[in-house]
């Protein structure tokens, strides 16, 4: 596929389609969601292939053959449904309803908003609720600012693997390319952790996940930079704050988009935290500016939100008219 004009008028029918449509809920009750399908089946490579009584080693072996297997699945399946749509008149439309079940624009966008609506409606305990579907961490260890950080991160972070890089693996391998994304990060979720039953068996989809969410990652990072005026941000400040603290995240991807979130809204995000009890001692990203974020920089989060999603739909449109 590679970049073709068919391919960028699929991206940007795919983007409306989840910008207007989103996750209807009535067809997800009737219908298995594509990434819950890719869950099941990793659940059943863990099950089969991770096996405790194995050495580290060999569990490491096996779970490089369970994420080749995703990728199979994933690629195969992507490449049967794609190859015969593409071949009639008006399939491009179908293959776009059908990435838009993988692109996560208005869910993102939904269950941001959520939290911020929550401290309006319910107070900082119906927050933390809402929060806690987003995010990892412990929510009765949050308070306003912890819960409003959490929210603009999860934001933040979620672009890129939420939204940016489905996209751009769709516009450069189609619907075989978005699918393997999926499967790739989907095991990473799930497996790609660093306990005692996961540090062998996930490495090789951790690794991946990271490989594959290099470039995007530094896009939606430029992209959160070149937004940042609509929230009265500074373009040049959230680039700085971008190139600077970017690397001091744990993810080699997460702290692109999260620092240039931190530049854009002049706030501090990241920094110490709570996993499974366990504090983690992060540094701030944009240290030194405000740390005490409010449920109103939740609302100028989802601003900038819907300002990228709209550039990056506006990029592949440009794109597909040069083309």
């Amino acid at each position: 596929m590679l970049l073709d004009s068919n391919a960028l008028l699929i991206v940007v029918a795919a983007l409306l389609i989840d910008a207007v449509i989103g996750d209807p809920d009535w067809l997800w009750k009737r219908l298995a969601h594509p990434v819950v399908l890719i869950g099941a089946l990793i659940g059943w490579l863990d099950g089969v292939l991770n096996r405790e009584s194995w050495s580290d080693g060999r569990r490491k072996s096996a779970g490089v053959l369970a994420i080749l297997a995703v990728i199979a699945v994933t690629g195969s399946v992507g490449f049967f449904i794609e190859a015969p749509l593409r071949q009639g008149w008006g399939g491009w439309g179908a293959i776009a309803a059908v990435a838009a079940t993988l692109i996560a624009q208005r869910s993102l966008y939904d269950h941001v908003a959520r939290v911020r609506d929550a401290f309006a409606a319910g107070g900082l305990e119906a927050a933390r609720e809402k929060v806690a579907l987003i995010v990892g961490r412990d929510p009765q260890t949050l308070d306003e600012a912890g819960v409003s950080r959490a929210a603009i991160e999860s934001c933040a972070e979620n672009f890129s693997d939420g939204v940016v890089a489905p996209v751009f693996w769709l516009a450069v391998l189609g619907l075989p390319g978005l699918l393997i994304y999926k499967g790739i990060n989907t095991a990473d979720s799930m497996i790609g952790h660093l306990n005692p039953r996961y540090r062998a068996f996930g490495w090789a989809a951790a690794r991946l996940d990271d490989l594959v969410n290099w470039i995007p990652a530094r896009l939606s990072g430029v992209l959160i930079a070149l937004a940042a005026p609509v929230v009265r941000g500074s373009i040049k400040q959230s680039f700085a704050v971008m190139r600077r603290d970017a690397r001091k995240h744990r993810s080699p991807n997460a702290g692109w988009p999260e620092a240039a979130m931190a530049g854009a809204l002049g706030i501090a995000l990241a920094g110490p935290r709570i996993y499974g009890g366990q504090l983690t001692d992060d540094p701030f990203l944009n240290d030194g500016a405000r740390a005490a974020a409010t449920p109103d920089d939740i609302r100028r989060a989802t601003r900038v939100l819907i300002a990228v999603c709209v550039l990056q739909a506006a990029i592949y449109a440009a794109l597909w008219l040069v083309l």
